[in-house]
């Protein structure tokens, strides 16, 4: 199979979190195509496992919805080839006040695979240990525990929209409580 060949990429747009390109594109019959690209140096996030099962969440308020979501914790990593295990374990202690020494990877994402090279690697975090949170200056996030039947719940309810938590939570289950 022939496979479409990029010959062309130009900044449209360079923020804080990723870069817009267009692409110039020849297909292999030959013909000129463009494509949006947006470029994303990468994510972690963790699903944070309470010794009697419950699974930390937090809630706060994400601009592109205009809304609060419910969501594990997560972050963008803090440069080019950081481990993800290493952002995992810093966006959970930020993030919700614990700390973990057990984080395992459980899957790896890829968000918008249409137009994005965002990638997010979830690990699992058990024997959390106590400690504070260190939210960012713009950040504002409530933390609590839930069930997987409740998080389940609000998945199918449409509470829960966001990707990487969805695919975390559903993930989690069915390796770890099957």
């Amino acid at each position: 199979m022939e496979h479409v060949k990029r010959i062309g990429r130009e900044l449209k747009y360079q923020g804080r979190v990723l870069s817009v390109y267009s692409d110039t594109m020849e297909t292999p019959d030959g013909q000129i195509v463009y494509y949006d690209y947006i470029h994303h140096n990468g994510a972690a996030a963790v699903v944070p496992v309470t010794k009697d099962g419950r699974i930390l969440m937090v809630r706060q308020f994400r601009n592109a919805l205009d809304r609060e979501t419910l969501e594990i914790p997560a972050g963008k990593l803090d440069f080019i080839g950081e481990p993800g295990r290493d952002c995992a374990a810093r966006e959970l202690e930020e993030e919700t006040g614990y700390r973990s020494e057990h984080l395992e990877l459980l899957i790896t994402v890829r968000t918008t695979v249409a137009l994005c090279n965002e990638k997010i690697e979830i690990y699992v975090a058990r024997d959390l240990i106590p400690s504070r949170q260190h939210l960012d200056e713009d950040e504002y996030i409530d933390v609590k525990a839930y069930t997987i039947e409740e998080l389940k719940e609000k998945i199918f309810s449409q509470e829960i929209e966001d990707s990487k938590t969805i695919a975390a939570i559903m993930a989690y289950e069915s390796k770890y409580l099957h």
